[in-house]
């Protein structure tokens, strides 16, 4: 029988085991939530506005089965002539047809509505402030922020900073050390074939190693050898990124001392410790005065410091050290992965389209001769080779699926989407959607675009490789300099064709890279 004085005790340890007991009935509530009842909550709402698409599967949602099917999908080359789309987005190409257009898939336990409409996809991309760019994983997030990721105040404040450096004059400026690294690479194949009739050559890692240095000059002034190792770096960011990406993320999964998690930060810290030291030489000399600033870091530090002096005591904080290597690694990533895609895709299908490459050519030399050192003005004279870029950057669009989310309920159309809801809007299939391109959609016809993108899309946002509206890339027009540069100093000197080698599969990794390289065969033109 228990004494009246052992029942406060009693009592005590009862009300002392109240708040943990409270802890874990929330946190089993919240996972419960995240896990199920969240999930079937978007499911109704998105049926009772006719969305269709798979039933819900517990965490997972459609992701193990995506992975497997883009494994699959992987292990194998296709021939020259098959659709892309079942390789690359192998899941969603059969949930388009399956479930049609207007459907959904699940991302774990978050619904990804598939966004095709023209219409739908200028109104997200307008509308920046209502839907936003996903959270990624925050180890993927590792890769790169910067620009491209930010929202609100941050990101106007960055755009503003970052806008003058790629002004058209600014660019200009940035030409000869273009045309130094083109000029280095054609050499070095001049030297290849000096003995031989013909060559072969895999210009997937040379196309890669040229728009490195285009970068490493134009971006830090520096050449490629420098930030050799912040590619290599990057390169493996980017394949772990992919991993991180086919998986479930849970909330604190990065804190786990995982073989994966471990190598990403150490990965990073090693980029970071590299950038800081070329930032901090850069504004050491620019203190001095000693320092030219006419590549792209030396323009954001000069602008960055403008920013502060005209905002002096207004709690303008301009860029931190932090954001800077952020957007430096941004400069790094973005900055040759989508040129180098671009001029390998081209490489490919001039390949495949003698004709095409004949007619290129002709324009070219036309233009610049075949000696000639092209310059801007004779670059934005070239009709068919703008067409042929504009057509490669339909069929073999860099990034092949945009991403955005809503973070508050909000109308899209008829449509109402709850907040918490994913949005896809898969560039490649949109680009190859015969409704708005017609029955010869899969095919390269670089004449489409004989009247610009205006006309070629009905003025409709079906053609967006580099984005669209407020958002859309900052580098767009470099990039088309740089590969304009590069494809006329190519097509001045050489003609190019598949190797027999080669093997045709293309892969996503980031961008989209040929998986097995791009061997072809070089001779004299």
């Amino acid at each position: 029988m228990l004494s009246s004085s052992s029942v406060p005790s009693i009592a005590g340890i009862l009300l002392g085991l109240i708040p943990p007991a409270l802890a874990i009935v929330t946190w089993a509530w919240k996972v419960m939530n995240w896990v199920w009842l969240k999930p079937m909550k978007f499911e109704r709402l998105l049926r009772q506005q006719g969305i269709s698409g798979n039933r819900y599967r517990f965490l997972f949602g459609d992701l193990k089965v995506s992975s497997l099917m883009l494994r699959n999908a992987n292990s194998r080359p296709i021939g020259l002539s098959d659709d892309i789309a079942p390789r690359l987005l192998p899941f969603l190409h059969q949930s388009l047809g399956t479930h049609g257009k207007d459907s959904f898939t699940w991302l774990g336990p978050t619904p990804r509505l598939n966004i095709m409409n023209p219409d739908h996809i200028k109104e997200i991309l307008s509308k920046m402030y209502d839907f936003q760019k996903p959270s990624s994983n925050p180890l993927v997030r590792l890769l790169a922020t910067g620009l491209a990721n930010y929202e609100g105040e941050k990101w106007a404040t960055h755009r503003k900073i970052i806008n003058p450096a790629f002004h058209l004059e600014k660019l200009k400026l940035m030409l000869p050390a273009c045309y130094s690294s083109c000029n280095e690479m054609v050499t070095r194949w001049e030297k290849l074939i000096s003995t031989e009739e013909s060559v072969e050559l895999d210009a997937w890692p040379e196309l890669q190693n040229l728009t490195r240095d285009v970068i490493s000059r134009t971006a830090f002034g520096s050449s490629y050898e420098e930030g050799k190792r912040i590619f290599e770096l990057q390169e493996e960011q980017a394949e772990l990124a992919i991993k991180f990406l086919q998986t479930v993320y849970i909330p604190g999964w990065r804190f786990v001392p995982t073989k994966m998690n471990k190598r990403m930060k150490y990965v990073t810290e090693e980029v970071h410790s590299l950038l800081r030291g070329i930032i901090s030489r850069r504004e050491k000399a620019m203190r001095a005065e000693e320092a030219a600033t006419g590549d792209l870091l030396g323009l954001l530090l000069e602008s960055n410091m403008k920013e502060l002096r005209e905002n002096r005591g207004n709690n303008y904080t301009g860029m931190s050290i932090q954001d800077v290597i952020e957007e430096c690694k941004l400069f790094y990533f973005a900055g040759q992965e989508t040129t180098s895609v671009l001029l390998v895709w081209t490489v490919i299908l001039l390949s495949l389209h003698p004709q095409w490459q004949t007619q290129a050519r002709e324009e070219v030399l036309q233009v610049f001769g075949r000696d000639g050192k092209p310059d801007l003005d004779g670059l934005n004279r070239l009709k068919i080779v703008t067409m042929i870029l504009y057509e490669v950057m339909r069929l073999y669009p860099p990034v092949i699926v945009l991403g955005r989310f809503t973070r508050k309920e909000v109308k899209l159309g008829k449509l109402t989407i709850p907040a918490g809801v994913e949005l896809a809007m898969p560039t490649l299939l949109v680009h190859y959607d015969k409704e708005l391109w017609g029955e010869d959609a899969k095919e390269f016809k670089p004449e489409r675009f004989s009247e610009g993108i205006s006309k070629a899309t009905k003025n409709q946002v079906s053609y967006f490789p580099f984005g669209w509206g407020p958002r859309i890339c900052i580098g767009m027009n470099f990039a088309l300099i740089e590969a304009k540069m590069a494809m006329a100093m190519i097509l001045q000197r050489f003609s190019f064709e598949l190797s027999p080698s080669y093997a045709h599969a293309p892969a996503t990794v980031i961008t989209l890279h040929p998986q097995h390289g791009a061997q072809v065969i070089l001779r004299r033109a």
